[in-house]
């Protein structure tokens, strides 16, 4: 599988590859990343990829010229390329979109910056729009790593233990179960006695129940889903 970021700032985000798991993963070709510059497709001497907004308003917008240059390319390269662009128009992005791009040949990350992109570049090229939260950042490195993290880790072979992936929050609408790792106590809060004794069958019929206890304290509004489809 291969992701691209097209962005003006390639040292946002290759930096957050190059260790741990991620890390591995390009090595072992599991999957590869690659950078796009729009300022690369600019056709003025000065390289100049933003420009004021038409009709007047605070901040500049990324001009339609390079971006649309820059994505043509990718186009080119591969037509059956995936176009995301973080947006506060998005749809909140969840483990289950994670999952589904995961399955995709090859996924583009198109950043905004400055107060965003032309309206005419999103509607023209986005095959879907995602966002991460309903606050504002200086830009879509950000969100397009958190979703390329998500995504990544659902290829095969990325984790080291596959299992980890059935068992993890948000699936089934579920928080994870509490986890702990020794020593049995700490500063006088002990591990569940249950997870000590060894019966992997009582360990998970109580970690189910945990589940749901814990996603009804802390996301009620999971645990609303979960009731209405039992």
């Amino acid at each position: 599988m291969k992701f691209t970021f097209v962005t003006l700032f390639e040292n946002l985000v290759k930096h957050y590859f190059e260790d741990s798991i991620l890390s591995r993963a390009i090595k072992d070709e599991i999957f590869n990343i690659d950078f796009v510059n729009p300022r690369d497709f600019a056709m003025d001497k000065h390289k100049k990829v933003d420009d004021y907004q038409a009709g007047g308003g605070a901040g500049l917008l990324l001009k339609p010229e390079p971006l649309s240059l820059a994505l043509e390319s990718i186009k080119n390269e591969n037509p059956e390329a995936y176009f995301i662009f973080a947006t506060p128009a998005g749809k909140s992005f969840k483990q289950i979109d994670a999952k589904r791009l995961s399955q995709k040949e090859h996924v583009v990350f198109v950043n905004g910056r400055y107060e965003g992109i032309d309206e005419r570049i999103i509607e023209k090229y986005a095959d879907e729009l995602f966002s991460i939260g309903d606050y504002i950042l200086t830009g879509g490195e950000l969100p397009s790593m958190c979703m390329c993290d998500a995504v990544s880790r659902n290829i095969p072979k990325v984790l080291g233990n596959a299992e980890s992936l059935d068992v993890e929050s948000y699936e089934n609408n579920l928080l994870e179960a509490p986890a702990f790792t020794k020593p049995n106590t700490f500063q006088g809060s002990e591990i569940i006695k249950e997870y000590l004794k060894g019966n992997h069958g009582n360990i998970l019929t109580l970690k189910s129940r945990l589940s749901v206890c814990k996603t009804n304290y802390f996301r009620p509004d999971l645990f609303k889903k979960i009731k209405n489809t039992r």
